[in-house]
């Protein structure tokens, strides 16, 4: 019994330890993006136009695991990096950004995933009529929530095009606290405002 108590307490610490290290890989990857993340902006800035264009919309489509910008959610004070690709590598660092699907002015769905746990762990917290805002070279553009929704992990109807309206989608796996693969995933839905100049 003694053997038993000491083996169960040696495999809690190798949990922990294994948990604290994903921890930490994962935190460090997301901090590093977001330093990536700010330089482009900054550069963005610095390389804009007369008319403080720094780009064309229709000229931004990043590779797979670059840095695209930021994403701010003022309500949470969160400021996660976008980055393009959804595969785990990209959601490793940050938030990802659907490839195939839109950027802001691009004229149709833009869509973002990330994990429950690390990027998008307070994405219950939000409401409808929270601002949601996508920072990239070329611009700050803000959405406002109008719609959440809970749908089958294998439902794909939610990535559908919708041009030439503008649909910003988050989504998540769901329920929040569940352990292991959920079954489901939560949709937040926004819409451009009019301030997204």
């Amino acid at each position: 019994m003694k053997k038993l108590s000491v083996l169960l307490i040696v495999a809690g610490f190798i949990f922990l330890g294994f948990g604290g290290y994903q921890w930490f890989k994962t935190e460090s990857a997301q901090n590093k993006s977001l330093a990536e993340a700010h330089a482009l902006l900054d550069q963005g800035t610095k390389h804009s136009d007369n008319a403080g264009n720094a780009a064309k919309p229709e000229d931004f489509s990043p590779s797979t695991g670059d840095t695209a910008g930021i994403l701010f959610i003022p309500k949470l004070e969160a400021q996660l990096p976008i980055i393009e690709g959804t595969h785990e590598d990209e959601l490793e660092k940050g938030v990802g950004h659907y490839k195939g699907t839109a950027y802001p002015q691009q004229n149709d769905q833009i869509v973002l995933s990330g994990h429950r746990d690390t990027v998008f762990r307070q994405m219950g917290e939000l409401e409808i009529g929270d601002i949601l805002t996508i920072q990239l070279p070329y611009g700050n553009f803000s959405y406002e929530i109008v719609a959440t929704d809970i749908v089958d992990a294998e439902d794909r109807t939610i990535i559908v095009p919708t041009a030439p309206d503008e649909v910003l989608t988050l989504t998540t796996c769901y329920p929040f606290s569940f352990i292991g693969s959920a079954p489901d995933r939560y949709i937040i839905t926004a819409l451009p405002v009019d301030n997204n100049k």
